[in-house]
């Protein structure tokens, strides 16, 4: 591996994009070597970007789901191990899930800017610190999975215990695949080419669900089965879209000469700028989430049921708007890279609007249906009571904020202002919803439902701080490429 010293790598990367040239300013958009940022991403081109994205969502809970009933046939013991150490999973992972999304905003504002070369080369960069941090993931969760899990969860049941650590020791070898995939995910949704990723997570979802049947229900490998069809289907994923990547479907990004490492300090410096604030700020909501959803015991098992139930059917309402989110990484971070701001603006008004369309015609449905939704999952009545109650409240708090407070950060990321996205977060996450959720709940005496009004309140705060940011146009002076 060879590393260089900061000023050398940075006259490296200036030299590949045109030798001699003086470097172009990036507030003036080359307009000459192609279409304006509104006429690239038109409507269709919009559509075409964001409905693959929404099936990959879509594509992503459903196929948890299935898992969760296929593995419910070993018993509650191998239900409760392998949910165990999917949560503790989501914990581990998040680094390089944010260094993705650094890559993808570095790999756009390129693409932007018509400086292909060096896209491929911070395409690179990404896929040399994503395997690496993950690979020290991996050492990490494989020889200290039991304590992890003791940690985290405490005492438990021995069959509980023994199912979670064959799950997290196998899944564990998955990380670097995960890593590799996410990365080159975000570099294909970077170019504009959802379609690929979601082809593929249909194709990997297929093959996640037939390893399940056949390593469950035909070798009966149990815990063991499912550990292994999520780690073949994973190294599945990563190859394809690797080999893709190699030969030139990421276009205009073409992976070549990867066995030759080179890192490029700059360049890391500009993913991990993006990548590092994002990752903190996963963590933070993780943890957060944990706290409050630790309240629910306290008040019996229906609010345990209202509230694992009322989850499970929202979770569908973010799914359109996590995709428009998406979407305003690659399209803001392009327009951005090419210095066309006001493009970046009515883009992402544009899908601001698309994105508040779907939400609300979404939570309007859950709200009028939600008996029926409720009523699929065989619950008492007092827990249906308070599933009911649970999704009142969030299709109203997803009305009124959810976009604001979830897709628009991403237009601020996009532009380089993860920064401000990461306090904006965490100051809202303790203040707003885990701190006014035990006040709420305990000291004014509301019960559970106090654990979803200051969920509410934490889409309103956060969303009135980002949509502030964004108006006031204090992204714009921030830079993420050289």
């Amino acid at each position: 591996m060879d590393s260089t010293e900061n000023g050398e790598c940075k006259s490296q990367v200036q030299d590949q994009t045109g030798g001699n040239r003086p470097p172009k300013d990036p507030g003036a958009p080359d307009r000459a070597a192609g279409p304006s940022m509104m006429e690239r991403w038109n409507p269709r081109a919009l559509f075409r970007l964001i409905w693959p994205l929404v099936i990959e969502q879509i594509l992503a809970v459903t196929m948890g789901v299935a898992d969760t009933v296929m593995i419910s046939s070993v018993g509650e013991h191998a239900v409760s191990g392998i949910n165990i150490v999917d949560n503790i999973n989501n914990l581990l992972i998040i680094a390089f899930i944010a260094l993705s999304t650094g890559g993808a905003v570095v790999v756009s504002q390129y693409i932007g800017r018509r400086d292909h070369r060096n896209a491929a080369l911070a395409a690179k960069q990404l896929l040399y610190a994503v395997s690496i941090i993950s690979l020290l993931i991996l050492v990490f969760a494989f020889f200290f999975r039991r304590p992890i899990i003791r940690i985290v969860y405490g005492n438990m049941d021995t069959d509980v215990l023994e199912a979670a650590a064959l799950y997290m020791m196998v899944t564990s070898l998955s990380y670097p695949f995960l890593a590799i995939y996410n990365a080159n995910a975000a570099l294909f949704r970077a170019v504009g080419n959802s379609k690929v990723t979601m082809r593929i997570a249909l194709l990997v979802n297929a093959l996640n669900i037939g390893g399940n049947a056949f390593f469950i229900f035909v070798l009966h490998w149990g815990v063991l089965g499912a550990a292994l069809s999520t780690l073949i289907s994973r190294a599945l994923a990563a190859v394809i879209t690797l080999v893709l990547l190699y030969r030139g479907h990421g276009r205009p990004i073409r992976l070549e000469g990867l066995l030759k490492i080179r890192f490029l300090r700059p360049m890391l410096r500009s993913i991990l700028n993006v990548g590092i604030p994002s990752g903190l700020e996963s963590s933070m909501f993780m943890v957060g989430r944990l706290l409050t959803q630790r309240i629910f015991p306290v008040f019996g098992t229906a609010a345990m049921a209202g509230n694992a139930v009322a989850g499970v059917v929202n979770s569908f309402s973010f799914m359109p708007g996590s995709a428009c989110g998406m979407a305003l990484l690659t399209i803001v971070g392009q327009c951005v890279g090419a210095g066309d701001y006001g493009a970046a603006r009515k883009q992402c008004e544009r899908i601001m609007k698309i994105t508040y369309a779907i939400t609300a015609g979404l939570s309007l449905f859950i709200w009028i249906f939600r008996g029926p939704l409720i009523g699929i999952f065989s619950l008492s009545r007092e827990a249906q009571d308070f599933g009911s109650i649970f999704l009142q409240i969030h299709c109203i708090s997803m009305i009124l904020a959810w976009p604001l407070s979830f897709a628009l950060p991403n237009a601020l990321r996009a532009a380089g202002d993860a920064r401000y996205v990461m306090w904006v977060a965490t100051i809202s996450m303790w203040t707003l919803r885990v701190s006014m959720s035990y006040i709420l709940t305990f000291a004014l005496g509301l019960g559970p439902l106090g654990v979803w009004l200051a969920m509410g309140c934490d889409f309103i705060g956060r969303g009135s701080f980002y949509l502030g940011r964004w108006l006031r146009g204090r992204w714009q002076g921030k830079r993420v490429i050289e």
